[in-house]
């Protein structure tokens, strides 16, 4: 049984930073992908990045690019997400999400195994 485990999650002001970091149990094989996703209010759950976690390539969404940075540690089979120059849309849950494919994907339907979510807040 795969299980997820996010940290690092807070409240900070805009233009600070954040790490979060995914620990994943019980399955996750390298090759495999792991992904950030967030949600917001009433907003859909939008794909923030993912990395294969064999090879290394990642992928970001358009509105991250450039400010987040994914990164993984087999070793410790953990998974993060540097967030940098936050800002106050970057507010949301922020997930962390497995699948056992190796094509890195961008939809929510793709992945079978979700964390409970780490909270990030960003004051103007």
């Amino acid at each position: 049984q795969v299980q997820l485990v996010e940290s690092g999650g807070g409240l900070v002001q805009a233009g600070a930073s954040l790490r979060l970091s995914c620990a994943a149990s019980g399955g996750i094989l390298s090759g495999n992908v792991m992904a950030w996703f967030r949600q917001s209010g009433e907003k859909e759950r939008e794909f923030v990045s993912a990395i294969n976690l064999g090879g290394g390539s990642t992928d970001y969404a358009d509105s991250v690019k450039g400010r987040f940075t994914i990164s993984k540690d087999n070793t410790k089979n953990t998974v993060y997400l540097q967030m940098d120059s936050l800002k106050p849309e970057d507010t949301a849950v922020y997930y962390c999400a497995a699948r056992p494919g190796s094509a890195v994907l961008r939809r929510r339907s793709n992945y079978a195994y979700w964390g409970q979510g780490t909270q990030v807040t960003v004051s103007s």
